[in-house]
């Protein structure tokens, strides 16, 4: 039998390099029949059920050429690139080398091997559960992307000097170089990231926060501490960071935390950010797939009110800015091929776990200087 008699009407639409179809399925096989699983099983692509209200559909979606081939050099480049910049930033975090002449590792001030290779060694302790978490975070939205046949790139890492960013790296993304079906796609693409970055970051955070040191603290010193050189800076607390706080040093007014709770604190953050409800975000796709009618308003309010959270810290300006800059003046997201198509209810759960992921990893002042 061919997939075709199966069918009240469907229909046929080509993106980029895969074919979508959305067939309403006669309601005789919607179980699905034997019949039309036995077909299905045949389909050389990815298929989903949607319960619509004139019935049951199938997306099915095929490949129409080989995938695209990947610049893996670049991208292997990058991340190596970026393991040698955070690396040398946890090793300037962990004191194994001085933050205001950090250059003195390279003119024999630390001899070979024995002071150079605990210097780095010390500096993999932050940079390796950094890049874990990041990595993490990519690969869900990735492997989300590729699952639902999707082009898209592998994750570019980018690393950054010392300075400006103390950690050596902005983060990483991956690009999306096609349009995507429905807001499902969207919705699990967007919402895969967090979660499995989330995943690891807890982890790393709590058994990083059992190795770091609890201190009296006195004044304005409290709470989450971070070395850098001479200097300690406070790092905000969540909801989630408070809690691990608490179980692992009790009533400790300050931490002095250990450079791999530092790497967990920043994968907290670096998740937080993401879920904003903001434009491309991760947060604004998992918004724009949950609730598309008020995405704008929501997007703009938030929006809003982190420029008003920038009168306690100014990245938040920053981060505002930034954000409006890179999806060019658009708040709101821009809409996938089909609008209407409904997002199962099991994804609604999901998004809920989203927005209480925000509320648990949001620190309204994520540092003080």
């Amino acid at each position: 039998m061919q997939l075709n008699e199966f069918l009240v009407a469907w229909r046929t639409t080509v993106l980029h390099d895969r074919e979508v179809v959305d067939a309403l399925v006669h309601p005789a096989h919607a179980a699905p029949s034997p019949e039309l699983a036995r077909e299905l099983a045949r389909w050389p692509g990815r298929f989903y059920w949607s319960a619509e209200p004139d019935g049951h559909h199938l997306i099915l979606t095929r490949r129409l050429g080989p995938p695209r081939r990947e610049r893996w050099p670049v991208h292997i480049t990058l991340f190596l690139a970026t393991l040698l910049t955070t690396t040398f930033a946890g090793a300037v975090l962990a004191g194994a080398i001085p933050y205001d002449n950090p250059l003195d590792l390279f003119t024999g001030a630390y001899p070979v091997p024995p002071a150079f290779a605990r210097a780095w060694s010390s500096g993999l302790r932050f940079s390796v559960p950094l890049l874990a978490i990041l990595l993490c975070h990519e690969l869900g939205h990735y492997l989300t992307a590729r699952w639902y046949l999707l082009d898209v790139s592998p994750p570019y890492f980018i690393p950054v000097p010392l300075v400006p960013s103390f950690i050596g790296t902005m983060g990483a993304f991956i690009r999306l170089r096609t349009v995507l079906a429905d807001r499902r796609q969207l919705f699990d693409v967007g919402v895969a990231g967090p979660l499995a970055g989330f995943a690891v970051a807890l982890p790393v955070l709590w058994i990083g926060l059992a190795h770091s040191h609890a201190l009296p603290g006195h004044g304005a010193v409290s709470g989450l501490l971070l070395a850098i050189g001479g200097e300690t800076a406070g790092l905000g607390d969540s909801l989630v960071t408070l809690a691990l706080r608490r179980l692992t040093h009790g009533d400790a007014p300050a931490v002095l935390l250990d450079p791999v709770a530092a790497a967990g604190w920043f994968g907290m953050f670096v998740t937080m950010l993401n879920l904003l409800p903001i434009s491309q975000l991760d947060g604004g796709h998992i918004l724009y797939g949950a609730v598309p009618r008020w995405h704008g308003r929501f997007a703009l309010a938030f929006w809003l009110f982190i420029m008003a959270l920038g009168w306690f810290w100014w990245g938040w300006f920053l981060w505002a800015l930034l954000v409006l800059a890179l999806s060019r003046g658009r708040l709101g997201h821009p809409p996938v091929l089909d609008t209407y198509r409904p997002l199962p209810r099991s994804r609604r759960v999901v998004a809920w776990s989203a927005l209480v992921l925000f509320a648990i990893t949001f620190a309204p002042v994520p540092f003080r200087i």
